[in-house]
């Protein structure tokens, strides 16, 4: 029997390294087709990456798709959050863009949130306090260090609000990408004048807000671009909203996602605001709210620790009492820019894949400590954690968020989960339905729950002591422009 086939959509994933496209029958959900395509990521100073290659990346991505994509009936975009992407008045790059894992900005994050009112001002305001990472202190960085790209910026976008308007030509955004910049007022839901006034930002330069379910534009004809001309794109979205659009998620439900970096987050119905700066008080795709803490060192640093040992990153042994904070970018939870990493209690005994799992230990204790203030008191300590990313599929990592959350851990099977949601985002405006509610109906959650293990307290007590005293020691070679 032939498969029955309704519209198609295509759900578009711009991360740091590659830009993914899927195209999903809406119907069923089924993936029909897949393209991938990568970037590339300097590696001096900062982390920064040339727009236009998105664009290359997405256009041959689509390409791969093949006849599917140019039967898509509408499209959205799902990307990295934070990233700093100036343009001047033609819509080309005045500079590379400073990507979310660029930490040059430290000093004029400490120098905003120190400023009037302190934390306190900017968690009520915007409902986080800002790190290196957001946008914000980018702008910042920017107008101090470079003034003459700062002078030439015609418009500010994020890089999901790149792709969609050189699809679109329309500059515009949504509330989930716009509450990570530092100058989205959570209260209003609208551009923060007082904020932008402090970093000498002129708001004219910033896109449009989108609201959720409205359409931010039609894709243009393009001779790169393998897609039908006039199909509505969606508001799109950053990443972490969109794998939560991807999930159909809930609120209260916890997720963990291991990638480059990690995050854990849970929807919310409550506006979040933490002055610790902890956690980031996003909001979501939908009109909830998404608190989020992120951590810069995920399976990244774990597969660079496994490479200076010369082992597959499945080599581990039980740690015993070795401590490693794998901190090798710096670090965003805890707020550690400038740090190191950190190897204690070193034995003649100690094999590498004790120093292995000890990696894990430390990545994995972070984000858990995160996750505590990430979720409201009343939620279920012993409820299914949602694990998500690449390393959900590595069974040394299941096997760490087991034995140190004492937790179920439900991982879902379906892959490319931000792709995903910004295809079940795309498929609302074809259906109307809630875009969660579109990728419940999809399934994408299904997978199986694995038991939750006793409890590993004193791992965990052991990383927290170390982190305690060894924080001033952490913290070295912070730059001091």
């Amino acid at each position: 029997m032939p498969v029955t086939e309704g519209p198609f959509v295509i759900g578009v994933d711009t991360s740091t390294q590659s830009t993914k496209a899927l195209v999903v029958d809406v119907p069923t959900g089924r993936v029909v087709a897949d393209g991938r395509a990568p970037h590339t990521v300097s590696s001096g100073a900062g982390r920064e990456s040339d727009p236009r290659q998105w664009w290359r990346a997405l256009c041959e991505a689509l390409r791969q798709c093949g006849a599917d994509a140019g039967r898509a009936a509408a499209l959205s975009v799902g990307g990295q959050q934070h990233g700093l992407v100036t343009l001047d008045a033609h819509g080309e790059p005045v500079r590379p863009a400073l990507l979310w894992n660029d930490l040059r900005s430290a000093p004029q994050a400490r120098r905003l949130t120190g400023g009037p009112g302190g934390a306190e001002f900017w968690a009520g305001r915007t409902g986080s306090v800002p790190t290196a990472s957001f946008t914000v202190t980018k702008w910042a960085w920017l107008a101090e260090h470079e003034p003459d790209a700062a002078r030439a910026t015609e418009a500010v976008r994020l890089p999901h609000d790149y792709l969609t308007e050189r699809l679109t030509g329309r500059g515009t955004t949504d509330r989930g990408d716009a509450s990570g910049t530092g100058w989205w007022a959570a209260a209003t839901e609208t551009y923060d004048e007082e904020i932008l006034g402090r970093v000498g930002l002129d708001p004219a330069l910033l896109p449009r807000l989108v609201r959720p379910g409205e359409v931010a534009g039609t894709v243009r004809a393009h001779p790169d671009l393998p897609l039908p001309g006039g199909i509505p794109v969606a508001s799109g979205t950053g990443d972490n909203a969109a794998a939560a659009l991807g999930l159909g998620l809930r609120p209260g439900t916890p997720v963990m996602s291991l990638g480059t970096s990690g995050t854990v987050y849970a929807v919310s119905s409550r506006r979040p605001a933490d002055p610790t700066g902890t956690v980031a008080g996003f909001a979501d795709a939908r009109g909830d709210w998404l608190p989020l803490a992120c951590t810069l060192n995920c399976t990244l640093a774990v597969d660079r620790v496994a490479a200076l040992l010369g082992l597959d990153r499945e080599a581990v042994e039980p740690a015993g009492d070795v401590t490693l904070l794998p901190y090798l970018d710096g670090e965003r939870t805890p707020n550690l820019p400038g740090a190191s990493g950190l190897l204690l209690g070193l034995r003649h005994d100690t094999t590498a894949g004790q120093l292995l799992q000890a990696a894990y230990d430390g990545a994995v204790h972070a984000l858990l400590t995160a996750l505590e203030r990430v979720l409201d008191e009343d939620a279920d300590p012993t409820a299914p954690l949602l694990l998500i990313g690449g390393g959900a599929r590595g069974a040394a990592w299941r096997r760490t968020v087991r034995r140190l959350s004492g937790r179920p851990v439900h991982v879902p099977r379906a892959g490319e989960l931000v792709a995903l949601g910004a295809a079940a985002q795309a498929a609302a405006l074809l259906t109307g339905e809630d875009p969660a509610a579109v990728a419940r109906r999809w399934g994408t959650a299904r997978g199986p729950v694995l038991d939750a293990v006793a409890r590993d307290e004193e791992t965990l007590d052991r990383i927290s002591g170390v982190l305690s005293h060894a924080a001033p020691l952490l913290e070295r070679g912070v730059p001091a422009g």
